[in-house]
């Protein structure tokens, strides 16, 4: 665990015009497709944390080239890919070793697969089993973890029914389909996030969604070959839930965010804010690459506890730990469900979120896969060091806490900040938000 510790403390209203960095999940895609691509693929907006940059570097690793022009700007062409000379190590990031994964295995290569402490820690067998059955042959360490080995090429088709709605999975294969002439569908209960078959189409790949009774059926088209173009990033909502929350907590806090993505399917968090009583408004809604994106004026705000149903944490799986630090603010009980999946992310984000509410005076408890706070209808009382095991979300979460709590917070693992939002303190002071 990294020893990195960041304190916030009560800060004034915040105010102010802001950008978060580019979205997380459309940075991956945009570096991995562009490396498949034929021709080069110009990228504005690309979040540059730890965890893309590691995609950067896989792409090459893969034979394709991935260069910076300046800040955010990048240009990558494309190649079929080859054996990469060394393991490819994709840091702390689940989005890009799973991507990668997929991409990989439709070329006829070997490649290893490692990461951070965390990360091969984290389930791999959900893409690797659909694979498999593709054609793709995996070693992989116990309980489907990393270091994985990968002998792919020649892959055939699938149908397959993603009943866990993770788009990480569906997008490993699609991105392996792309290889392969046979038939390619994925078939979801609830929708997942779908940057991978806007970008797909922006690539010019042939891609259909049908409705069908049986949910939503994803499949890949004749045409899958790729051809380069033109992608800018808005920023991460993942990201801007951060400031948006500690200026909704904040008294007499006016923050605009500029250029925020607001896709439907990631605003499950935006969604649940506004039923707790929070002051948003959507501005300047437009469409930049494919993917919707607004302007988003938050005000300060009393918020109250609501009952977050299972089927929304799709599109808000990584926002639960900072709607957790709403909740703790708001009058009432806050109730959250679905929420199994966030004991496999980073950390066991349930538990860490559960241990840093009661170290700052919160009551909240687990019931199976429920996240329930008993909200205090204003400040908590604070005053604790959280242990963010590592986890970005974990750490940038406490902190907003503490600029609105009684008595300062701090947290460990700040370095991991990085992963996910570079300037995270830099960007949250230009509001007045006092992070040490």
């Amino acid at each position: 665990m990294t020893d990195d510790v960041a304190t916030a403390i009560w800060s004034p209203a915040l105010r102010g015009t802001i950008e978060v960095s580019g979205d997380k999940s459309m940075s991956h895609r945009a570096l991995i497709l562009g490396a498949l691509a034929k021709g080069t693929t110009r990228i504005s907006g690309l979040l540059e944390g730890q965890d893309v940059l590691a995609t950067a570097a896989a792409v090459r690793a893969f034979g394709a080239r991935a260069e910076r022009l300046g800040p955010s700007e990048w240009r990558v062409t494309g190649a079929s890919w080859r054996s990469p000379a060394a393991p490819v190590d994709c840091g702390n990031s689940g989005t890009g070793v799973r991507l990668l994964i997929g991409a990989a295995a439709g070329f006829d290569l070997a490649a290893v697969f490692t990461g951070d402490r965390s990360l091969a820690g984290r389930p791999m067998n959900r893409v690797l089993a659909p694979l498999r059955s593709m054609g793709a042959d995996f070693e992989a360490s116990e309980g489907g973890r990393l270091p994985v080995r990968l002998r792919g090429g020649r892959l055939g088709g699938i149908h397959f029914r993603n009943d866990k709605a993770s788009a990480q999975v569906k997008s490993a294969i699609l991105l392996a389909g792309l290889q392969s002439d046979a038939a390619v569908e994925v078939l979801e209960m609830a929708p997942s996030r779908d940057h991978s078959e806007n970008m797909l189409r922006a690539f010019g790949c042939d891609l259909d969604v049908e409705e069908t009774p049986d949910g939503r059926l994803v499949r890949l088209g004749r045409r899958r070959s790729l051809t380069a173009t033109t992608l800018e990033i808005p920023g991460d909502p993942s990201s801007a839930a951060f400031p948006l929350v500690a200026a909704l907590v904040s008294p007499g806090s006016d923050v605009t965010l500029r250029s925020v993505l607001v896709n439907p399917l990631r605003a499950g968090l935006f969604t649940t804010l506004a039923e707790m009583g929070a002051d948003l408004s959507v501005l300047a809604a437009r469409h930049l690459s494919g993917e919707a994106v607004a302007d988003i004026a938050v005000r300060s705000s009393p918020l109250r506890g609501v009952e977050v149903p299972a089927e929304r944490a799709p599109s808000m799986i990584d926002e639960y730990p900072i709607l957790a630090i709403a909740a703790a603010f708001a009058k009432g009980r806050t109730v959250m469900h679905g929420l199994g999946e966030l004991r496999v992310k980073e950390s066991d984000r349930l538990a860490a979120v559960l241990a840093g509410l009661a170290a700052c005076g919160v009551e909240a408890r687990d019931d199976g896969d429920s996240l329930i706070v008993e909200g205090l209808g204003g400040p908590p009382p604070g005053g604790a060091k959280v242990a963010a095991h590592d986890d970005h979300r974990i750490a940038m979460s406490f902190l907003v806490m503490g600029l609105a709590s009684e008595h300062p917070v701090s947290v460990d693992s700040a370095g991991m900040i990085g992963t996910s939002f570079p300037g995270f303190a830099t960007i949250m002071g230009s509001i007045g938000a006092r992070i040490a």
